[in-house]
This record gives structure tokens, sequence and C-alpha cells, in this order.
């Protein structure tokens, strides 16, 4: 088994030697017809003197000699095919890249023209962004009336897509602060030491709560060399949408003016050098993911090795050694009659 799969791995740099192997098979058809062709003849009156006499084991062994040199000359095709085997290996570096994503929880996040609505299909459209990303530090901060930090930069996004499940819209003071939500993205990658710092807003409304203003939050942005992508959630015209909460947990539905702030957030994305998109169905939030994904691509740098070593030598003391035997059984023991 060892000698099979030290042979699995050889390659052969001149092929085209291979075509002498058709000699074998000629070679033994020559090798029958000579023995038949030139057996040697006696004559005897009866065969009784033989009775009970056995071949002797010099005889039936007297192919070894031509046995010996098929595979001489078969271990020299091989040489002179000069069989190579190759190990190589990558050196690859991966810099990747350090995103916080910042999302709306505000209950119009539970409007229903998105199926099943708004906010899940952020969350799912949101978790497909995070599987794409192996290699980069995602932090993931939510805000409404208020923002909160629900999970610092991380590598493991086992953990973010956990905490990603729990979150409702609600959960945090009513109100729409995009101010405090972009603010507390930048605070949470300011002080990255990766060349590339990102943050990703999602919203389907209008700042109108909180002490920091959208663009005082994109000046911050801008000082720190913070890259923001903003996303606008909504479709164009009347969403049905939250318009009551009551004591008993209930909402009212009704159908509201979709009200997206596109202005701002254009402005917030083209001072720090990123993008603003807006998603008016699960096709195009995909498809908004999908885009933001190959602008911010991981730096990856990759080396590659080989080397290659030559193994004919030992087919060709192999053969050799099948022409020496040869020589000397047919000196020494196969010896001819003149």
């Amino acid at each position: 088994m060892q000698i099979l799969s030290y042979f699995k791995d050889i390659q052969f740099a001149e092929k085209h030697w291979f075509w002498l192997f058709v000699i074998i098979p000629l070679m033994i058809i020559w090798y029958i017809y000579k023995l038949k062709t030139y057996e040697g003849e006696i004559n005897y009156s009866s065969f009784n003197l033989f009775t009970g006499i056995k071949s002797s084991l010099k005889a039936k062994l007297r192919h070894v000699l031509f046995l010996l040199r098929l595979i001489c000359y078969s271990l020299l095709i091989l040489a002179i095919a000069r069989p190579q085997s190759r190990s190589s290996w990558k050196d690859t570096k991966t810099e990747g890249i350090d995103i916080v994503v910042s999302l709306d929880v505000s209950l119009s996040m539970l409007a229903k023209d998105f199926k099943p609505n708004r906010f899940e299909v952020a969350k799912e459209v949101l978790s497909d962004f995070i599987d794409a990303r192996p290699n980069d530090k995602i932090g993931l901060v939510i805000f409404g009336g208020e923002a909160f930090t629900q999970c610092p930069l991380t590598t493991d996004h086992k953990i973010i897509k956990n905490m990603l499940v729990d979150i409702k819209p609600g959960m945090l003071d009513q109100g729409t602060a995009i101010g405090l939500g972009l603010a507390a993205g930048v605070a949470r990658v300011k002080d990255s030491k990766a060349k590339s710092k990102v943050v990703i807003l999602i919203s389907d409304g209008v700042n109108n709560v909180g002490e920091i203003a959208p663009l005082t939050a994109s000046e911050i942005a801008k000082t720190f060399g913070v890259r923001v992508y903003c996303i606008g959630v909504g479709t164009k015209g009347k969403a049905l949408q939250p318009v009551a909460l009551y004591p008993n947990g209930e909402m009212e539905y009704d159908y509201v003016d979709v009200d997206v702030d596109d202005a701002t957030m254009t402005e917030i994305s083209k001072m720090n050098g990123g993008k603003y998109f807006r998603a008016t169905d699960r096709e195009s939030l995909e498809k908004t993911y999908k885009e933001i994904d190959l602008l911010e691509k991981t730096i990856i740098s990759e080396q590659s090795f080989t080397n290659k070593a030559e193994h004919f030598l030992p087919l060709a003391i192999g053969a050799l050694i099948c022409l020496l035997l040869e020589f000397l059984l047919k000196r020494f023991v196969f010896k001819a009659i003149p």
C-alpha cells in the first residue's frame, strides 16, 4: 500500500517515451517463437527411462533470464520518462475589514411592505451578509430613540447571529435617532487598527430624536476615517405599519406615507466615501448587501511555492541490477551448450 501511495504522487515529464512499451509484447512473441523453433531433439527407444524423473528447479526457472530482461527494459523506459514528484504549498495572509452594522429597531420597522415585515427581512439578509464575510470583524449597534451596542467587534460571527435573533422592534425608546445610531457605530470602530473601517447604517425613517444630529455624527466618522454606507428601507408610497401600541402589547396598523430621509443619508454617505442605497423590497436589499460586499473586499495576499524532485535514479539502478543478475545467472547458472 505504501508503494502504491508513493506512485500516486508521481508524474512523468517525458510521457512520449511510453510508446517504447509496444516493443515488450513483440519481445514476448519472439521469445515464445524462439523457444519452439530452437528446441533440441534427442531420440530414445522408450520413455520408460524417464519414469519418475521430475523437472529440476533450474529447468523451471530457465525463463527468469527473459523476465529479468523485460523488467530491465521497462525500468529503463520509466527512467527516461523522468518521473517527478511535486510538493506545493501556499502562504496566505488575510487582512480583514472591521464593520459595524447600525440597525434601526423603531416600531416602523414592522411595516408590512416587506414580507413578513421590514425588520425580519433586514435581519435575514444581514445574516447572509455576515456569512459572506468570514475574515472580517463585525459588530452590531441597535438604535431607536436611543442607541445601544448589542455586540462589539468580533470574529465569532455565531455570537452576532444569535444576538440578531433576539432583537425585537420597540425594545428601545421610541423614535428614530439616526445621529445617535451612527455615532455609536463610529465609536465602536474608530479605535480599530484595521486599514478599512466601515459602518453600515440601516433605517426606514427620518431623524426625529437624539442629542446628535446625523450630519454631526457624519463629521465624527470623517474625522476617524470611517467609511459609511447608508441603506434606506421601505417602499415608495404608502405602507401598512404600526400607528398605535396598546398596553396589552397589541398594535394597530394603518396605511401611512413612507418617509425615508434619502437626502440626509445620501449626504452622510458622500461625506465619508461610502454610498447610499434605497431598498424597496427584499430583492433590492439583497442586491444592496452584495454591492457593499463587492465594494469592501478583504485583502488576501497569497504566495505559492512548488518543489520538484526527480525519481529516475532508483529506476535506473533497478534496471542495472536486473541486467547484472541476468548476466551472472546466464554465466554461472544457466550455461548454454555450445
